[in-house]
């Protein structure tokens, strides 16, 4: 399974969101550090979700990286996130 699919899988069981948006970025990279060939090492995630309604910014961004695991967190080299009720 790919990594921007496992990655939508764990937030939609999490999150139940309204919109996910999973972006492989890691094409933009190449040459830079964390880049592996064949991508899968950054990406941007869109995620709105009554789920984060009561939660600051930095709650927002735990409770992803938690729904993610550390398992997964460790084989990504870059996560951007833009999260939001």
């Amino acid at each position: 399974m790919l990594v921007r699919d496992e990655i939508r899988q764990k937030l939609e069981a999490a999150f139940s969101p309204d919109l996910i948006e999973v972006r492989d970025d890691s094409e933009k990279h190449r040459g830079h550090a964390g880049y592996r060939e064949g991508g899968q090492s950054h990406f941007h995630v869109t995620l709105r979700s009554p789920s984060f309604a009561a939660m600051g910014r930095v709650a927002r961004h735990r409770a992803v990286h938690a729904a993610l695991g550390a398992d997964l967190i460790g084989r990504i080299h870059a996560l951007a996130l833009d999260i939001s009720a």
